[in-house]
């Protein structure tokens, strides 16, 4: 029987070429723990491989794989994710795979692990984090969890610096009050990402700022410029180390200099980590939470409605709120044109800039009075795309059938 019983089963999944890591929890405000492949041991990173058996049909993933490789049983397949997102089929032994079939094999093998945690009946919710999300990225993670059955409405995803701030949204308060770093030291280059909050503010805003620093031939020495660099004020509170790189004692100077004044933590489970956190934000949000807004760089960051008449009085109307995740951005509504031919939409950025009116104008378009179905949806993080279809007016005048679409950058 698995140990949570009748709990829920809220998780968090870190999707790297490289490895994989899966936390969990059992409650919207419990603690999260992340799962190990090897039982008895914190053994987090899960490899991002698969195994075929050479002349079978039997595929093994993870640590598995990469022993029946090492021992001549198999074929090992890398790099799971790029070959994904690459599209280009797989030839193993002659026969072709689908690479997206691959990952999602992958994907499904692995979240066999949380059979450790109670039984993945009971998932409520799951987060699944990489490095970066875009419409690309988007669409292999939506193809892995249609092949594999899962249900939709719980199944969401969300960048690193995302899980980053989710993962301080349920840390002591004085470690990020103003300014916590995490730097990400996987491969041959370290990602950084700050966080600051603007107290100014409410709800306080917080940003993350991502840079990236590339090979590092004199470790130490070169780790603590950058270290300097961007710890260069007394706003930090907290630092984090993330990812193998960090492993060993090669940090002397830096680590000493980290140390001054902040409060430093390392290890490699952070993402999932944040990734379950955010899970467990978006079915009950915490106190931090309803105080913060997170505006990264996936992030809607303007208010988009209309003027409509409602009961004879002009009112706002409210399309897509600013502060969601603008590939998650998107409305369908159906209004009455009364005359002519243009829309108006209300564009309020959050912070920075004045609100701006764009109009959509429906080309050719002719009629006293009709019925429009409005679909709005973010093309890209600046990008909005309006489709306007032209609904006709009942016995009055019938449909054209007409699409007008059109796309507004802000």
């Amino acid at each position: 029987m698995g140990l949570l019983g009748g709990s829920k089963l809220i998780v968090g999944y870190d999707l790297g070429n490289k490895f994989c890591q899966i936390s969990y929890a059992v409650s919207a405000d419990g603690g999260v723990e992340t799962l190990s492949q090897v039982a008895g041991a914190e053994v987090y990173s899960i490899p991002t491989v698969l195994c075929k058996r050479s002349g079978t049909n039997q595929w093994h993933y993870g640590r598995e794989a990469v022993r029946q490789a090492e021992e001549g049983q198999g074929i090992l397949v890398e790099n799971l994710w790029d070959l994904a997102l690459d599209g280009e089929l797989v030839v193993i032994e002659g026969e072709r795979y689908d690479p997206i079939s691959l990952l999602a094999l992958f994907f499904k093998r692995s979240l066999g692990l949380l059979s450790q945690a109670g039984s993945p009946e009971k998932l409520t919710g799951l987060m699944v984090t990489c490095q970066t999300l875009d419409r690309r990225i988007l669409e292999v993670l939506y193809n892995v969890v249609d092949s594999i059955h899962l249900k939709k409405d719980r199944v969401y995803f969300l960048s690193y610096a995302e899980s980053f701030y989710n993962y301080m949204l349920r840390q002591p308060e004085e470690l990020w009050v103003y300014a916590s770093v995490l730097f990400d030291y996987k491969g041959e280059s370290i990602k950084v990402y700050r966080m600051e909050c603007n107290r100014n503010t409410t709800p306080i805003v917080v940003f993350i700022e991502e840079t990236e620093y590339g090979a590092f031939p004199a470790m130490d020495a070169d780790f603590l410029n950058i270290a300097e660099n961007v710890c260069g004020d007394d706003r930090i509170r907290s630092v984090f180390l993330v990812g193998d790189g960090f492993g060993g004692d090669w940090m002397k100077d830096s680590l000493r200099y980290l140390c001054k004044g902040r409060r430093v933590f390392q290890g490699n489970n952070l993402f999932s980590k944040g990734a379950c956190c955010a899970m467990q934000e978006r079915l009950e949000v915490s106190e931090a939470g309803k105080g913060h807004v997170f505006l990264g760089k996936d992030k809607l960051k303007a208010n988009i409605g209309m003027e409509v008449f409602c009961r004879g009085e002009s009112s706002y109307c409210a399309l897509l709120d600013a502060g969601v995740n603008w590939y998650e951005a998107e409305q369908t509504v159906e209004l009455y044109l009364q005359e002519g031919n243009e829309l108006k939409l209300i564009i309020v950025p959050l912070i920075g800039k004045r609100a701006k009116s764009q109009k959509l104008v429906l080309d050719n378009f002719s009629g006293t009075i009709a019925r429009l179905r409005l679909h709005l949806f973010m093309e890209e993080e600046n990008r909005l795309v309006v489709e306007t279809e032209d609904l006709g007016f009942g016995e009055f005048r019938a449909s054209s059938g007409r699409i007008w679409k059109e796309a507004v950058d802000f």
